[in-house]
């Protein structure tokens, strides 16, 4: 932030304008990474290659309620993003092979951390008040 928070991390080298436009918005590298985090498997996926390369039923059977056509997009859209690699063995059937690329190695040290946090910080989301309730509060 700014140098006069000196304990307070920078997320971004340059302040954000007043008003930000939303294309510049749509266009940050930071707002593309949350999007392809916040789907619904994209971050389990990610865990569970992190621990070890997996073959697609691999990883199909480790994750339930995912389905063969969201696995496969989820894939192929981690290894657009460069996080995952894709590598095709010369066997009989072919046999395709998952793992983390060095870029999504490198992505697992900070999603830990914000695990961290989330573990850390739980009660206290869970036990405040929504601002739904002060609005239904002060209503009455």
């Amino acid at each position: 932030m700014s140098g006069e928070n000196t304990g307070v991390p920078s997320l971004v080298a340059t302040p954000l304008a007043e008003r930000v436009p939303i294309g510049e918005y749509e266009a940050c590298p930071v707002t593309g990474l949350f999007h392809r985090l916040g789907d619904k498997w994209s971050l389990l996926t990610l865990v569970l290659l992190g621990a070890r390369a997996h073959r697609f039923n691999e990883l199909h059977h480790r994750i339930e309620g995912v389905s063969q056509r969201m696995l496969t997009r989820t894939l192929r859209a981690l290894e657009t993003d460069g996080l995952v690699r894709r590598t095709v063995h010369p066997t009989v059937p072919p046999s395709v092979e998952y793992a983390l690329t060095p870029s999504g190695q490198a992505l697992l040290g900070p999603l830990s951390q914000v695990a961290n946090w989330a573990v850390e910080h739980h009660a206290d989301a869970t036990t405040a008040p929504s601002p739904q309730a002060g609005q239904a509060a002060a209503s009455i």
